[in-house]
C-alpha cells in the first residue's frame, strides 16, 4: 500500500498535544498542578486570614472559588499551552525533515517512508504503538516521536486503520 501525503504545522502541532494527552508522565504531572495550586489557595486563604485578622470563612470562599475554576479551566490552558509551545519549536527552523511532502510504503513487512531529506525504513516490530485522533494516525517509533500520517490524504482510512491494527497485534 503506497501514499502521497504531507505533513504541515498543523498536523505536528496535533501529535504533540495528542502525545502530551496519551502520555503517562503528562498525565500525572496535570494532576499533580490541578491538585496542588488549589491547595495553595486554601493555605493562602488560611494564610491571610491570620495576618490580616479576618475570619477564615470570609478568605475562604473565593479561594476556593480560584480553586473551582483552576481545577475545572486548567486542563484547556494547559494542552492549548503544550500546542503554543509546539508551534513556537517548528518555527524556529527549517524542518525539512519533519514538515513536508512524503511518500509512505506499508508492506507485511514494515513500512518505508520516503522525504526530500531521505528514506527510512522499519520493521513492524520497530513500531511500539499506533496513535490515532481525528485528523492523523501516529506510528510510534519511539517513546516521543512518531510518524504522522494524515488521514485527510488517504483514500480509505478504515482500510490503512484495519492494516495498521493487524501489525500491532504481531
Amino acid at each position: 500500500m503506497e501514499m502521497n501525503y504531507k505533513v504541515t504545522e498543523e498536523d505536528y502541532i496535533d501529535f504533540n498535544v495528542y502525545h502530551s494527552k496519551s502520555s503517562e508522565t503528562v498525565k500525572r504531572s496535570l494532576i499533580i498542578q490541578r491538585i496542588t495550586v488549589p491547595l495553595m489557595y486554601v493555605l493562602l486563604a488560611i494564610f491571610f486570614s491570620y495576618l490580616l485578622d479576618l475570619p477564615f470563612l470570609v478568605l475562604l470562599i473565593p479561594f476556593l472559588i480560584l480553586a473551582a475554576l483552576w481545577i475545572i479551566f486548567y486542563p484547556a490552558y494547559f494542552f492549548r499551552h503544550i500546542g503554543k509551545t509546539a508551534k513556537k519549536m517548528i518555527r524556529e527552523g527549517k524542518n525539512n525533515g519533519v514538515l513536508g511532502d512524503y511518500t509512505m510504503v506499508l508492506s507485511e513487512d514494515g513500512l518505508r517512508e520516503i522525504s526530500k531529506t531521505g528514506e527510512k525504513s522499519v520493521a513492524w516490530s520497530g513500531i511500539e504503538k499506533l496513535g490515532e485522533d481525528q485528523t492523523n494516525f501516529y506510528l510510534y517509533n519511539s517513546g516521543m516521536s512518531a510518524f504522522i500520517l494524515p488521514k485527510r490524504n488517504l483514500e480509505n482510512v478504515e482500510e490503512v486503520r484495519s492494516f495498521l491494527q493487524s501489525k500491532q497485534k504481531n
